[in-house]
């Protein structure tokens, strides 16, 4: 099932549930990122949501008009089992048209000038056609 329309109407229910529950439970950098992303970020057309329902995936924040996904990454995406499955994620993720960023949690909380200006590049570069 293709993904081009809203998030609800593609999304499967366990991971609308899950996605829900998250939205309440965000890390410090998740937080902190959220807040640059609605305050901070100049771009006009970035309207970002956070913890979103994408098939069975939970992306962490989402502009659906660039489609564009930003992942904050901690520790545990750095052990084995988590790399492969990150890349079977993004790999589908991107088969439908998303691009993705991916920060650590430290980027966020230590480099957030850096962080954002790496968003606002990628919104400024064309999105991916739609699949």
């Amino acid at each position: 099932m293709p993904w081009n329309g809203s998030p609800e109407q593609s999304a499967s229910p366990r991971a609308r549930a899950h996605a829900k529950v998250m939205r309440h439970a965000l890390t410090p950098a998740e937080k902190r990122l959220w807040w640059h992303l609605r305050r901070r970020l100049p771009v006009e057309g970035s309207h970002f949501r956070r913890q979103v329902a994408l098939g069975p995936y939970v992306a962490d924040f989402c502009c659906l008009g660039a489609r564009l996904i930003i992942e904050v990454d901690g520790g545990q995406h750095g052990f084995p089992d988590q790399q492969a499955y990150d890349a079977s994620r993004t790999a589908a993720l991107e088969a439908r048209g998303f691009r993705i960023l991916r920060f650590s949690n430290t980027d966020v909380m230590h480099a957030i000038d850096g962080t954002l200006d790496t968003i606002i590049a990628a919104l400024a570069a064309p999105p991916s056609p739609e699949t």
